[in-house]
């Protein structure tokens, strides 16, 4: 099977100077709301992505943490990208819900992390693991976010 084009340009981009940047802000324009986050993809491969989110004061809620929108913001974007990078080519992709829970406060930068198998990529319901964790590894965010998975039409 070939490498998906998402991963063949995030290789190619990690070899050049601040490429990693480049790749996300790249990245981040498919889909504009991803911007207001400002993230860093730190890593992509088939079933796993790792997207770094800053603690800056335009993503903190009312008591100085990373507001759970913001965290959902990279979550989704951790998920979407692996996605893409797993998904067979005959396949395709939709969420359908996002299910979280917030066991400890956002009060350091966060690494939004999306896992599956790719083995696991067949039509019909996908849930795809996610979690963001603060710099000490403390969970922040956990859940699940539920992919539909069908065929491609036929061209």
């Amino acid at each position: 099977m070939s490498t998906p084009y998402i991963l063949r340009s995030y290789d190619k981009l990690l070899r050049l100077p601040f490429g990693r940047q480049i790749f996300s802000i790249y990245a981040a324009r498919k889909a504009p709301y991803f911007r207001t986050i400002r993230p860093l993809v730190q890593k992509l491969e088939a079933g796993h992505c790792e997207i770094a989110l800053k603690k800056r004061r335009s993503v903190q809620n009312h008591i100085g943490t990373v507001h759970v929108i913001a965290v959902a913001n990279g979550l989704e974007m951790a998920m979407g990208f692996l996605a893409e990078a797993t998904i067979p080519r005959h396949l395709r992709w939709i969420p359908k819900g996002m299910e979280l829970t917030y066991p400890a406060k956002a009060d350091t930068d966060l690494i939004c992390e999306a896992l599956s198998d790719p083995a696991d990529w067949v039509p019909g319901n996908l849930p795809i693991k996610v979690i963001a964790r603060r710099r000490d590894g403390t969970a922040v965010v956990e859940g699940v976010i539920n992919l539909w998975i069908s065929e491609k039409p036929k061209r």
